[in-house]
């Protein structure tokens, strides 16, 4: 399949759902977007957190459902379910550090035995050949480990069609700084198939750095997406002309967190609407200094009424805030 552009939006674990994905989908510049990590177990049984995970529409295309587990594991019928649910593409996480996910044989684990995740992956592939498969992983589980280039060489020749890949061991968690030269070892140990960097790609001239010094295919970006969603319209930009869109501006930045709101509200209900915006103004209030009034109002809210009340007094304080700083002429 063709993706309409070359950046993707990283699954991260309970934030990238639905109505955050379509936020991020109408700025543009995303060429795909992934759910949330999902065990075969509940992808098979369909249970509430899962179908919420799983939760799509239309308008969020093109999606890849990303499943985690291992040889003991029902992937393959994991992977048939959601094949026959429309799936257009599966990803296999190999990357995840999070200890519940590697002590299940999942995540990072998948990089400490090579050939039993090839074979894994193998039959996985085979079982569902109208559907491409595409694997994340991490450079390997330490620095005594660096398995990923052996890895994604094996995976394309069992007919994984791209890999992401991030910067980091599973022992450096998100400590640290990428390596570079990681990432563009995994890129010239395939042949074909793309390679996908990720991690620390912050900005618009981060991607570009990553894609200069690496040789990758395009980038994923994770963490900079949750207070910016804009970032892939402006790194789509900034790579194909060089320039740099308008920033939102603080109006356009509050609208975007209404309708980040609005859709929560229609997909889950007010009351984990209200929850997820406790938290998530942390996210949005880095691009919106200073605004230690909409974080403190935020976190108390109880209703959809209180949410739009703290935004609002918090665009009048700002209003105030800008015109007693304006300089006298």
């Amino acid at each position: 399949m063709q993706l309409p552009t070359n950046l993707l939006l990283a699954p991260i674990a309970g934030y990238t759902d639905l109505s955050y994905r379509l936020v991020v989908r109408r700025f543009g510049g995303l060429g795909l977007a992934c759910t949330d990590l999902l065990c075969p177990q509940g992808v098979l049984r369909q249970n509430f957190r899962t179908r919420i995970l799983m939760a799509t529409t239309e308008e969020d295309r093109p999606l890849a459902v990303q499943l985690f587990g291992g040889e003991d594991d029902p992937l393959i019928d994991a992977a048939r379910y959601c094949r026959d649910e429309g799936a257009r593409v599966i990803d296999i996480n190999m990357g995840c550090p999070v200890d519940k996910i590697t002590q299940r044989n999942g995540g990072s684990a998948l990089l400490c035995d090579p050939d039993a995740t090839i074979r894994m992956v193998e039959k996985l592939v085979a079982a569902v050949p109208e559907v491409p498969i595409t694997a994340k992983l991490r450079l390997g589980w330490n620095d005594k480990s660096i398995t990923a280039p052996y890895l994604a060489r094996r995976l394309e020749q069992v007919g994984v069609r791209m890999i992401t890949i991030h910067g980091r061991t599973r022992e450096m968690g998100f400590g640290g700084q990428v390596r570079l030269d990681g990432i563009a070892e995994v890129v010239a140990a395939v042949d074909h198939i793309p390679v996908i960097g990720n991690g620390d790609v912050r900005s618009p001239q981060d991607a570009r750095t990553m894609m200069e010094k690496t040789g990758c295919a395009g980038v994923m970006i994770g963490r900079a997406a949750l207070s910016a969603p804009w970032i892939f319209r402006d790194t789509w930009s900034y790579l194909r002309t060089g320039k740099l869109p308008a920033q939102p501006t603080l109006e356009e930045k509050c609208n975007t967190i209404r309708e980040h709101f609005r859709l929560h509200l229609e997909y889950r209900g007010e009351h984990a609407a209200v929850c997820e915006f406790r938290q998530r103004i942390s996210w949005y209030a880095k691009e919106m200094h200073p605004c230690r009034p909409l974080k403190d109002a935020m976190r108390s809210i109880q209703n959809a009424a209180d949410f739009h009340r703290a935004l609002d007094d918090f665009l009048e304080w700002r209003r105030k805030q800008d015109t007693a700083q304006a300089p006298a002429l």
